[in-house]
């Protein structure tokens, strides 16, 4: 992540991005938009407009590439380590009166606060998030997992995860879990194996739902005891799933 904040020592950007409802009467709003799983086709309408009326986009690189024909912005592209600059330069542009849109994987919701916090820091004004589809959305819909009977944690974040990880096991085999894993360190079978380790049955039926509305879209369908032996390791070849991974465990045993 960028060095302007240490999340040990705080603020972490997502408390600033949730410490207060957005304001009602917002006028030339910056707009954060989540673009949905990657797939344009779940781009909303709303978002597509916000990103196509910009006159500057920024986001991460890999994420401006799912929009780059949809719109005729200039595009400021980051990654983790020039993310800091990169966001300042969009909110000089802003300050100078140009329509800036910022866009983040999925919905802003599920896993965007932090980096919504850095661009609210960044323009010093007021900005408006349009919710997208994300893959969270899809994955309850392939594991008929329906939402309000299901328990929800996003790994995917910088920072201590004990705390979300503690929710998990309080829940499994009670309620659906779907959970956003972190790319290497809490992938699908660490995740399992913290599960099994901490007495879930092996035998709740779990999905890892990869790159989810693509067309090389997979289901692993499995139990949470074989998920675990996968578990290991903090980098991409420790592993047999992509970093575009849901994990599903139902409540109700196997299939």
């Amino acid at each position: 992540m960028s060095d302007d904040y240490d999340l040990d020592e705080g603020p972490d950007p997502a408390t600033l991005a949730a410490a207060a409802p957005e304001p009602p009467d917002a006028t030339d709003p910056v707009y954060a938009v989540g673009i949905g799983p990657g797939n344009v086709e779940y781009l909303t309408g709303r978002g597509r407009r916000a990103i196509a009326e910009a006159d500057v986009v920024v986001g991460f690189e890999t994420v401006v590439e799912f929009v780059r024909d949809e719109t005729d912005a200039d595009l400021l592209t980051c990654g983790y380590r020039d993310e800091g600059e990169t966001l300042a330069a969009f909110g000089e542009r802003v300050a100078d009166g140009e329509r800036g849109t910022a866009v983040l994987m999925g919905d802003p919701n599920h896993s965007g606060y932090q980096f919504l916090g850095k661009v609210e820091r960044a323009v010093d004004g007021p900005v408006r998030v349009i919710p997208g589809i994300s893959s969270l959305q899809v994955a309850a819909s392939r594991a008929r997992t329906p939402m309000e009977a299901t328990e929800f944690v996003t790994l995917h974040k910088s920072g201590p995860v004990e705390s979300d990880l503690a929710r998990l096991r309080e829940h499994a085999g009670k309620r659906n879990l779907l959970v956003l894993p972190r790319p290497f360190d809490w992938m699908p079978g660490d995740i399992a194996a913290n599960l099994v380790d901490s007495g879930a049955d092996p035998s709740l039926s779990a999905l890892v739902l990869e790159r989810l509305t693509h067309d090389d879209e997979s289901i692993t369908r499995t139990t949470l005891g074989d998920l675990a032996a996968s578990a290991g390791g903090d980098g991409r070849d420790d592993t047999p799933y992509s970093d575009l991974s849901v994990l599903a465990v139902r409540a109700d045993g196997p299939d």
